[in-house]
């Protein structure tokens, strides 16, 4: 006799990480959080590149491995992007990233969306789906003497 609940199947109930995205500027590489999620938050990663592909891996590795570049905080403590300023780095992918003049008080950027590899713990994203873009840039504005202090 044939099961009753036959032909069914479990309902995953997994929320899906979201989109996964790096970008590149002329000082830093960023990874937001779901790169971090799909990559199971490592502390240390290794970002490898593939010449004749033009792709770029992001994969978790040890502390002691051989090029380990410390990435994400425990899940509870990473609340926002990754952000990796390893000049060697910045350089190696800048190689392969074209970033355009950008006006005065903001920073050029590529971004390129990623695939996720759960099963290999890996993002792999592919240098030409970049996108070049402008941002403005964030932190400590400069000070600006108000019209108050130049009447005293």
């Amino acid at each position: 006799m044939a099961s009753l609940l036959q032909g069914f199947e479990e309902i995953n109930l997994t929320k899906p990480v979201g989109k996964t995205v790096m970008t590149v500027t002329a000082s830093a590489v960023k990874f937001n959080k779901a790169t971090a999620a799909e990559l199971g938050y490592p502390a240390y990663v290794k970002v490898l590149i593939n010449e004749k592909t033009k792709q770029i891996a992001v994969t978790p590795t040890t502390a002691k491995a051989t090029n380990a570049l410390k990435f994400s905080k425990s899940e509870e403590k990473q609340t926002a992007s990754v952000s990796l300023k390893d000049a060697t780095l910045v350089a190696a992918l800048l190689e392969h990233f074209t970033l355009a003049e950008a006006p005065e008080g903001e920073i050029a950027y590529q971004s390129v969306k990623g695939a996720a590899y759960p099963e290999d713990k890996t993002v792999i994203f592919n240098i030409e789906d970049a996108v070049a873009g402008t941002m403005k840039r964030r932190g400590r504005k400069k000070a600006v003497e108000t019209e108050s202090e130049t009447a005293e």
